[in-house]
């Protein structure tokens, strides 16, 4: 994605959470990779509301299928 077209990142964002960095890829990407987490797009729409981003979260909805 290109990190300078923040309306086309829009577009494409199910991230429910008001942050600076929606749209911007590759802030968003960054920020969370720092504190061992997965970005919004990762998930799956009734997990993303959930707001656990973790590695271990993502991983249990691999298990279960439901990524």
């Amino acid at each position: 994605m290109n990190c300078e077209n923040k309306q086309r990142n829009l577009e494409n964002c199910n991230c429910t959470y008001a942050c600076s960095k929606k749209g911007i890829c590759c802030e968003c990407i960054s920020y969370h990779r720092s504190m061992r987490q997965l970005p919004a797009c990762y998930f799956p729409k009734d997990a993303e509301k959930t707001y656990d981003r973790s590695f271990e979260y993502f991983g249990q909805l691999l298990n279960e299928g439901k990524v």
